[in-house]
């Protein structure tokens, strides 16, 4: 964003201020620097006035003129194609010097004398405007001849350009920084002056506009007739600053005043309408196939806010002036959805422009009426606001962001100069009316940005950094620890951690008879056919892991993965799933080099020693076909089924070319995540007595191991079935030999004491399950 001093000026009087006051404030406020440039006409650079002008006798594009530059009239040879008699123009006299090697002599050229040099923009050090001379006139001062230009304060700026973030759509025009620097500095803005050349028509006599409400935009139009309008040399010295200079009177003007007001502005001649009777033109603005506002005569003008088209270059034409303003989070969720190639105009349009469309276009009428343009009575508008966004703010609040204690009259002071409405509630709770041209203030944190802008980051105490940090321990933080218990605890047990995809191939799944997502649920575009539904199962996955590494040349290979899986309802939840398969231990000198493969309890052990203590019981019904039928047991934890342990069946690890293989999958929920309790421990020996009893074949050790439990006796800490014996005198029934581990907290057990416990768990089992001890 480029801005001039004079140019500022006119918005803001910053008389009193310096230009190095200016830069080091606009960058306290955010608005970035990025530049400073002094434009200055060298010395000895004079208005002169070309009184005579004739060809060179011995050179077609030369040009002899006689020009007054006050006190005298000197013979200068020009080259250039637009000099004439009658104009006013910059004269380089003999001894400027306008550059380092550049400093105009006496010379004769093609035999004629040249006492001085006509200038064009360039070589005076000003913004380029057209191959030729420049023509002064009155919009710079009182042209008085022999005068140096120097001596004319708008041909002496201070240029300084500014970075601007994205969301500071507000300051892309020279009155937005303007309000800045008139908040920050406690200076009014100026109030502009409106003057305006009416030609006694009104504009229905010659537009009609056609919309629907279906629009998203919202604009004005006027028309004007421009046959004879000149655009002031001012004005084209600075659209040529911020190159955007055309050599159109009409789209320099559109371009110095969208630059000014940041109201975006666009002209169409007449001729480019549709005709109507009674010398009525039309103007469409409908919706193009992509949703967006277009703007339509003979053919397609514009696109509202992303393109504009030149504008015919027709001075025998009145001309339609547009100002349009679009909500810009509106327009650029739509570019970006629909992938719309855009122009210039955009990059203002989607940052913010102001939405004050009477501001933009009062200002271009003025500009132009004083100009020699002419004016239709009346507006075609659909200038509909939407409701101005409202914000209630806690000044204590503001003042706890800051860490500074800000009084809230210096509050409301600061918001009411940005353009805030503000209403002190009660209780130190401010309502704002946020300015619809600050799209970027959603909440609290954006209005204390503010306010910590115009006061000044320098002028905020730093103090002492102090936080305050409340538990955070929830659901989610306990899962996440747990998560990292059981995979280090895996790891130590000798299995890798894998991860594998959510999806899987629902062939297989079939195949080995496990549950799928209904079909109505399932995967619409999967990215492969092999992975064309949700899994409801991660053993399949680890099994295919497990025969990967195995057709890599491995002997063993053990993986363990927590994810998420899928019920036939979709519904999801976490597991945690181990596989094993092949040798337990690599070859060493204790096992001869002849490693045994893992076995149901050492594997079983493993899982027990990573998820902590459970229960296995029989399975009363095979899940699926990976499940031996006869290695397999269900998980218990605190009486509650949780999961499954299983040799993989002989046939499917065939299909994957596996030795003997085991798996489990346990729900993540339901493994206990208690904290461990310390307790003292006894000091006294502990005694092991061995118990056989005989019970039916039928009867399940789990039966057995509750009732011993039920008695309850203190002395018991722990027993273990170590022996089945059976043989054909035994018939239906068989011997079970269980060891008990006794010890007493406070004192060494007697004989008697560990007889009356052995008889209370023979009582126990005689009277609960008819059951006794072997003969």
């Amino acid at each position: 964003m480029i801005i001039t001093r004079n140019w500022l000026q006119e918005y803001v009087d910053i008389s009193k201020i310096s230009t190095d006051d200016i830069c080091k404030t606009l960058n306290s406020i955010g608005l970035e620097v990025d530049s400073l440039e002094l434009q200055r006409v060298p010395s000895k650079v004079v208005v002169g006035k070309v009184l005579e002008k004739e060809k060179h006798p011995d050179a077609d594009k030369l040009n002899i003129c006689q020009v007054d530059i006050g006190g005298e009239t000197v013979q200068i040879v020009c080259g250039a194609k637009n000099v004439d008699a009658g104009q006013f123009v910059p004269v380089a006299v003999v001894g400027c010097k306008l550059g380092d090697d550049f400093k105009i002599k006496k010379a004769k050229l093609r035999g004629v004398e040249s006492n001085g040099m006509i200038c064009s923009s360039t070589e005076i050090g000003l913004a380029k405007l057209n191959d030729g001379i420049l023509e002064l006139d009155s919009s710079v001062g009182e042209l008085v001849i022999g005068r140096e230009l120097k001596d004319y304060p708008l041909f002496n700026d201070d240029v300084i350009e500014i970075e601007l973030t994205a969301n500071r759509g507000d300051c892309l025009s020279i009155h937005g920084v303007a309000r800045e620097l008139s908040a920050y500095y406690n200076i009014p803005l100026t109030e502009q002056e409106y003057s305006l050349e009416l030609n006694n028509l009104g504009i229905g006599q010659t537009l009609e506009v056609e919309s629907t409400n279906e629009i998203d935009s919202k604009y004005i139009y006027k028309v004007a007739a421009l046959e004879d309008f000149k655009l002031p040399l001012v004005y084209k010295l600075r659209v040529g600053i911020i190159d955007k200079f055309e050599e159109c009177d009409l789209r320099d003007t559109v371009n110095y005043v969208t630059h000014a007001t940041g109201v975006i502005l666009n002209a169409y001649a007449k001729s480019d309408l549709k005709a109507k009777d009674d010398n009525i033109s039309v103007l469409s603005i409908k919706k193009d196939s992509q949703g967006f506002d277009i703007v339509e005569g003979e053919k397609q003008l514009s696109t509202i806010s992303i393109n504009q088209e030149k504008t015919s270059d027709d001075k025998n034409s009145e001309y339609i002036i547009e100002a349009t303003y679009i909500d810009p989070e509106f327009l650029s969720k739509k570019v970006f959805e629909t992938k719309k190639k855009t122009g210039d105009i955009y990059y203002r349009s989607s940052r913010g422009s102001e939405p004050c469309l009477e501001f933009g276009i009062d200002i271009f009428c003025s500009l132009i009426s004083k100009a020699g343009g002419k004016l239709y009575n009346g507006t075609e508008a659909y200038n509909d606001y939407n409701e101005k966004h409202t914000l209630d703010v806690n000044v204590n609040k503001i003042n706890s962001i800051i860490g500074q204690d800000i009084e809230k009259a210096t509050i409301e002071k600061i918001l009411s100069s940005l353009g805030f409405i503000v209403k002190d509630v009660a209780n130190g709770v401010l309502s704002l009316q946020i300015p619809a041209f600050r799209h970027d203030i959603k909440n609290i944190a954006d209005v204390t940005e503010e306010i910590v802008r115009i006061i000044g980051i320098d002028n905020i105490k730093a103090k002492p950094l102090a936080i305050d940090e409340a538990s955070r321990t929830n659901a989610t933080s306990v899962n996440l620890i747990k998560r990292n218990k059981l995979r280090f605890k895996a790891i130590e047990n000798g299995f890798y951690e894998t991860v594998t995809y959510v999806f899987a191939d629902k062939e297989k799944l079939q195949k080995y008879s496990i549950d799928t997502v209904k079909e109505s649920l399932d995967i619409l575009n999967p990215i492969v056919k092999e992975l064309d539904t949700f899994r409801t199962t991660i053993s399949l996955n680890l099994i295919e892991a497990c025969s990967n590494n195995m057709k890599l040349g491995f002997k063993s290979a053990a993986f363990f993965e927590i994810g998420k899986v899928f019920d036939i309802n979709r519904v999801e939840k976490s597991v945690i799933s181990f596989v094993f398969s092949g040798q337990k231990e690599l070859e060493s000198f204790f096992n001869a080099g002849k490693p045994q493969n893992i076995e149901f309890f050492e594997f079983a052990k493993k899982v027990l020693n990573t998820v902590g203590k459970f229960d296995l019981e029989p399975m009363k019904k095979l899940p699926n076909d990976l499940v031996h039928p006869y290695q397999n047991g269900s998980i218990i934890i605190d009486g509650q089924e949780v999961g499954f342990i299983s040799k993989l069946h002989p046939s499917v690890a065939d299909d994957y070319d596996l030795s003997d293989t085991f798996i489990a999958e346990i729900e993540f929920d339901k493994i206990c995540n208690d904290l461990t309790k310390v307790e003292t421990y006894s000091k006294f020996q502990a005694s092991k007595k061995d118990l056989s009893i005989i019970v039916p074949k039928t009867m399940e050790y789990s039966e057995i191991k509750k009732t011993i439990n039920s008695i309850g006796d203190k002395n018991i800490k722990q027993f273990n079935l170590i022996d089945i014996y059976s043989d054909e005198k035994l018939e239906d029934k068989e011997s079970l030999t269980i060891r008990f581990v006794l010890q007493n907290d406070d004192k060494t057990l007697e004989e008697e004491d560990i007889t009356s416990s052995m008889n209370n768990i023979l009582e126990a089992l005689n009277e609960k399950l008819g059951i006794g001890l072997r003969d």
